[in-house]
């Protein structure tokens, strides 16, 4: 990709490539809810992405190497999108992002709940989830079992979603 830049700074490049709201939603997409297809991307997340806007992301987020596409083995009309190893390394970033928003910003309870739990686990668990990034997008051999760090947060953020609903984790027979 031929992209002229404003300056060699880090900070500036980098946001040369994250400077749009979009790229960050779909890595975060992608990284935390596991979506892997276009309709996935196009219909599951909270902040409503166009269909237009979420093809010209894909398509820069390859060009500069953060994603690849493959057909799915399991639909032959479908695209299977991976992260590579570029895109992976953003955990801690996100890790870091997520926590000062979760101090600094009015974020509620249940969209916080992961950014907290990665905040508590801290590089060890950044680290085994980028490893299960690596098994699940760059096919690594499996680390560890037990539940994954993905199905760590899931369940953190199933338990503040039960906490917030009237009448959720009451069982009238106890």
């Amino acid at each position: 990709m031929n992209i002229n830049h404003r300056s060699g700074c880090p900070i500036n490049l980098s946001l040369e490539v994250f400077g749009d709201r979009w790229s960050l939603i779909i890595l975060r997409d992608m990284i935390f809810g596991g979506k892997r297809h276009f309709r996935e991307l196009l219909n599951g997340s909270l902040e409503g992405i166009a269909s237009n806007i979420l093809a010209d992301r894909l398509k820069r987020l390859m060009e500069l190497g953060m994603l690849t596409k493959a057909d799915d083995p399991s639909h032959k009309q479908k695209a299977i999108y991976s992260l590579t190893e570029m895109a992976i390394t953003l955990v801690p970033v996100l890790a870091h992002l997520g926590a000062w928003g979760r101090v600094w910003l009015p974020a509620s309870e249940e969209l916080s709940i992961r950014a907290e739990l990665l905040e508590r686990g801290g590089p060890p668990m950044w680290e085994r989830f980028m490893d299960e990034l690596r098994h699940e997008h760059l096919g690594t051999p499996a680390g560890p079992s037990g539940p994954t760090v993905r199905a760590i947060l899931q369940a953190g953020y199933e338990a503040a979603v039960a906490r917030k609903t009237p009448g959720a984790g009451c069982n009238p027979a106890s």
